[in-house]
């Protein structure tokens, strides 16, 4: 089952900075294009850094504040950890201002696979690279949103074609594929408890499926069969 890569989704066409880029420029990119944050690149292409509205936000906010609390800053700066926000308070590049190291994908990672990484490192947006670590591209969370706009056709064919026929040799009329605003409901007999539990596991796993509703039956239970003891397999409901 082939799942749509972050390739097909991602924009091509990305703003970027340079190391030396100047904060006042930077601050302009993102406002002229209205995005929320850019990848640094050094001279060969390569994403070094990142910089979100956040990093602006936290440079200007310590600017405003070292006027009137200097000493609070001088007793942070005793822990490792305190040392980096009053260094972007000073930042006038890209280079003093991006984050590091930066989080990125491969455009042959899967949608889910970007889903991810996005989600567990709680960022809006990754650049894209290549196999050598230059930008090709940029995917935000609404680009890889798109995958659940799949039409509930294309999703019933796929579940047809990829879980039920190519994977599980089970005959298409086996088994009745519903799909409503991508939520999928397996309805109808199979022969083996595994069979059921593989289809709505390789389901729940097509791009653009909401949730599984499981309205499967079987009529042998092989949940009790030792790793070592194989199944038969086979085409059934024929």
């Amino acid at each position: 089952m082939k799942h749509d890569k972050v390739g097909s989704v991602m924009a091509t066409e990305v703003v970027r900075a340079l190391y030396g880029t100047p904060f006042k420029e930077v601050a302009g990119l993102l406002a002229e294009h209205r995005i929320s944050g850019l990848p640094v690149i050094d001279e060969d292409e390569k994403v070094i850094g990142v910089i979100s509205e956040t990093d602006l936000m936290v440079r200007q906010a310590e600017t405003s504040d070292l006027g009137g609390h200097k000493r609070r800053f001088r007793l942070a700066g005793l822990t490792r950890g305190a040392r980096r926000p009053p260094a972007k308070a000073h930042a006038r590049t890209a280079g003093q201002l991006m984050s590091v190291p930066p989080v990125t994908v491969y455009a042959d990672d899967t949608i889910a696979e970007a889903a991810r990484t996005m989600t567990r490192n709680r960022v809006e947006r990754l650049p894209v690279v290549d196999e050598e670590d230059r930008l090709v591209g940029i995917v935000t969370r609404r680009d890889l949103l798109q995958v659940f706009l799949r039409p509930d056709a294309k999703i019933r064919r796929e579940v047809i074609d990829e879980v039920l026929v190519r994977s599980l040799w089970l005959a298409p009329s086996s088994v009745e594929v519903g799909v409503d605003e991508g939520v999928v409901t397996l309805t109808g007999h199979v022969e083996r408890r595994s069979e059921a539990e593989i289809a709505l596991a390789m389901t729940n796993r097509v791009d653009g499926v909401v949730a599984v509703v499981d309205k499967l039956m079987y009529r042998l239970d092989d949940s009790h069969l030792r790793p070592d003891e194989p199944a038969v397999h086979g085409v059934t409901g024929e």
